[in-house]
């Protein structure tokens, strides 16, 4: 189960996710994602509470880098737990997020 809090102020998205993204869930936030990102400046993701990311997951992630590397932007992610960074780190994602 995933839970996607969207918080969109002006041209700037939050997205809050809790639980797990994964085969699942990814057509979730890949649905927000495609409704929101047109009209965003920056993304900011917030892991906090997310448990768990899968292959579908990082592709939903990958469609937002590349979304906003066209508007010359990083994604910024805040609060990853360790296990969601090293799986960031192996893949290469990291290179292209804003880690914080």
């Amino acid at each position: 189960m995933l839970t996607i809090d969207k918080i969109i102020d002006n041209k700037n998205g939050l997205f809050k996710l809790e639980g797990r993204l994964d085969t699942n869930t990814s057509r979730d936030l890949s649905a927000a994602f495609e409704e929101t990102l047109p009209q965003l400046d920056t993304l900011t993701l917030d892991f906090e509470k997310l448990d768990y990311i899968s292959s579908a997951g990082l592709r939903v992630i990958l469609f937002a880098i590349n979304t906003m590397e066209d508007k010359s932007q990083k994604v910024k992610v805040l609060h990853a737990n360790d296990s969601i960074v090293e799986v960031l780190e192996l893949t290469g994602f990291a290179d292209d997020l804003d880690l914080e």
